[in-house]
């Protein structure tokens, strides 16, 4: 199953990154986040990925034309350093398409400009490149079968520590929560999608508002709930989170390492 990623976009919450560095090429350890996500894909099977550039398309490209297997993956050093033999890979059995689709393109138009590519293809994936799950992508991909929907995407507790308010017309607060204790639930970024999505699609539109809102209107939209780890990399608070988990070892989203 092909596997659509948005790396377009300007990542302008991560500002001390992503004015040198796309937000998708921002490492966690001594991989990029985006790094991360397709290990993740790949680890379940699914290597054939198609990436939407935009922002410093040129930084992602050159990132995988000249990239060093070395760095994640133990090998042989011989022949006074000349001669490296590699004991395992990482992307060797990885097809990867890089699509310009626009530098200032909403998600939609993004995916818009790859539907070509997905010729063939019944039902395939999609992920906004910011975020990180230790979800079983087996689990989900089977009731995304089951449902026979158009669409669906992975819905997480907020991570973020806001606060909700509950008040009265005349402002008088009735009750303060912090929002990850709340049932609320919101979109992970992970999706599966038929190839029908596209008809639900039209020119110029950002894709989880009006065509999310005619899969609801058609019960077309389902949403697998998990409990477990997620997190994103939107700001430069969240990126730290994500280091101090990867350097405690605790990296959950690193299924690959896991048994699992």
């Amino acid at each position: 199953m092909k596997v659509v990623l948005f790396c377009g976009g300007k990542g302008t919450r991560l500002r001390e990154f992503s004015e040198v560095t796309p937000k998708p090429l921002v490492p966690i350890g001594f991989r990029p986040i985006v790094w991360h996500l397709m290990k993740y894909y790949a680890h379940y099977g699914h290597k054939d990925f198609i990436l939407c550039l935009g922002h410093k398309a040129d930084a992602i490209k050159d990132y995988f034309l000249n990239y060093k297997e070395e760095l994640s993956n133990d090998f042989v050093l011989s022949e006074g350093g000349t001669k490296v033999d590699l004991i395992s890979r990482d992307l060797s059995d990885w097809r990867i398409t890089f699509v310009d689709t626009g530098l200032h393109s909403n998600i939609g138009q993004r995916l818009k400009a790859v539907e070509k590519y997905l010729e063939g293809e019944e039902v395939f994936m999609a992920n906004y490149s910011d975020g990180l799950t230790d979800v079983p992508l087996p689990d989900v991909i089977h009731y995304f079968n089951q449902q026979d929907k158009v669409a669906c995407f992975l819905a997480v507790h907020p991570s973020q520590s806001f606060h909700l308010v509950a008040h009265t017309a005349d402002g008088t607060v009735e009750k303060i929560y912090p929002i990850q204790s709340s049932h609320y639930m919101m979109n992970g970024g992970f999706f599966i999608f038929k190839k029908d999505v596209f008809k639900y699609m039209r020119d110029g539109e950002e894709l989880v508002l009006e065509p999310f809102q005619r899969l609801i209107e058609k019960k077309q939209l389902v949403t697998y709930v998990h409990d477990g780890f997620w997190a994103c990399m939107d700001t430069f608070k969240e990126k730290q989170l994500l280091d101090d988990i990867y350097v405690r070892g605790e990296a959950p989203w690193q299924v690959w390492g896991n048994g699992r």
